[in-house]
């Protein structure tokens, strides 16, 4: 008995040595570990690198009745849909910062059609208060709208104006930032990207991420608040640059003894101006842009033996007009915004995509926030064809009535 006793004492004071051990050595382990981590891993303050997601959301229903007349018959065409590809979006924004002075944006975008669409994608550099230096694929700094206006929960009405958009995005760099002038401020914003081909039709379309010619396209806007409480803003822009020629192109110079090649110029003026006359506020909002591309000899789409030319200019404009009762006692009136707007949108007479198109639209959008509004909204569009060479005979014209309930937020 007393040798088992012994045994058992024994095997206890092995046990309680060997843990005693393994904690002693987890210890050390620990210890020698946390030594060498900060030797190995840089000092990264959090406050230095940020992430952050945004974006925008918009989706509604549209009714539209679409009435085509060609050769005196007309065809009657409707739709009754839950959002369309011209009214549904859905954006979110990828921004990271690191530091004071970088800062990435990626915003993709989801509009119903054929996979993921990029709004842009681009890395800014605060150089100094008033210069930002930005690469990557960029919204060109041209007109008003494409840059500042276009988000749904921004946007007054249920579309974009049509033309507001001639110049898009495309990859370059940008230099962007503002400067007082005395009671007065400016702004300037100025790109160099690819840039433009030249398509057989005569319509213009960007290169991508892969210039097709040695050309650049140069892009500005500059802009005075003449007012202390900026309450107007007033811009103009302009762009040039020369054209890429892509294989298979049929186009070409009126004197055939010139090497130089296509290019084109874009010209936009723009206003915005906001003004409290107790107890409504008004808000008017204009832009008129025109494009023009150097005269060319194109393949007639009914004769492919013979050529034609036309004077390839294109102009669009709108105009529109919110009031809101902001003074008034009832919050339900207080957030109801009234606006309508009209647009036009002219291409070249004779090209096989010439037309004239008006449209007028008004709303009646109700804020439940700042940043989230619905609004439901009729638009009432008209489209006459120009487009003789293509058709040989009567160019048509189309009338479209549209109704929509539209949802929109920043996310």
């Amino acid at each position: 008995m007393k040798t088992r006793n012994t045994l058992i004492k024994l095997l206890l004071f092995a046990t309680a040595f060997l843990i005693n051990a393994g904690s002693i050595y987890a210890q050390d382990s620990t210890s020698k570990d946390s030594s060498i981590v900060p030797e190995i891993t840089p000092e990264v303050a959090p406050a230095e690198s940020q992430f952050m997601m945004v974006g925008l959301a918009t989706f509604g229903f549209v009714n539209q009745s679409t009435v085509n007349t060609l050769g005196g018959v007309k065809s009657t065409e409707k739709i009754n849909s839950l959002g369309d590809a011209d009214r549904y979006e859905f954006s979110p924004m990828f921004l990271w910062r690191h530091g004071d002075k970088l800062l990435l944006e990626f915003e993709p975008s989801y509009t119903g059609t054929d996979g993921l669409g990029i709004n842009w994608a681009d890395i800014s550099y605060f150089v100094a208060p008033g210069l930002i230096v930005r690469g990557g694929y960029l919204v060109l700094p041209f007109g008003i709208y494409t840059k500042r206006l276009a988000a749904g929960w921004i946007n007054k009405l249920a579309s974009d104006p049509i033309g507001v958009d001639m110049a898009g995005s495309d990859f370059g760099v940008e230099i962007e930032g503002g400067f007082p002038m005395g009671n007065m401020k400016g702004s300037y914003d100025v790109s160099l990207s690819n840039g433009f081909q030249l398509n057989n039709d005569g319509t213009i379309q960007g290169v991508g991420i892969q210039d097709i010619n040695s050309g650049k396209t140069v892009c500005g806007r500059f802009s005075i608040l003449p007012f202390s409480n900026s309450s107007l803003e007033i811009g103009v822009s302009a762009l040039y640059g020369s054209l890429g020629s892509p294989q298979g192109a049929t186009f070409t110079n009126l004197d055939i003894t010139s090497k130089k090649g296509p290019n084109t110029s874009m010209y936009a003026a723009d206003l915005n101006y906001v003004k409290n006359i107790s107890p409504v506020q008004i808000n008017i909002k204009g832009q008129y842009t025109t494009s023009m591309v150097s005269d060319q000899n194109y393949i007639n789409p009914l004769d492919s033996t013979q050529v034609y030319t036309f004077s390839n200019k294109t102009s669009a404009a709108f105009g529109q007009i919110s009031v809101r009762p902001v003074g008034a006692r009832n919050n339900v009136v207080k957030n109801l915004e009234l606006a309508f707007r009209y647009a036009n949108y002219t291409s070249p007479v004779n090209s096989t995509w010439g037309q004239n198109y008006n449209e007028q639209d008004i709303a009646l959008d109700y804020w439940f926030t700042w940043r989230t509004v619905l609004k439901v909204a009729y638009e009432h569009i008209k489209t006459d064809g120009t487009s003789s060479v293509a058709t040989s005979g009567d160019q048509g014209s189309t009338l479209i009535n549209r109704m929509v309930i539209q949802f929109s937020t920043q996310l």
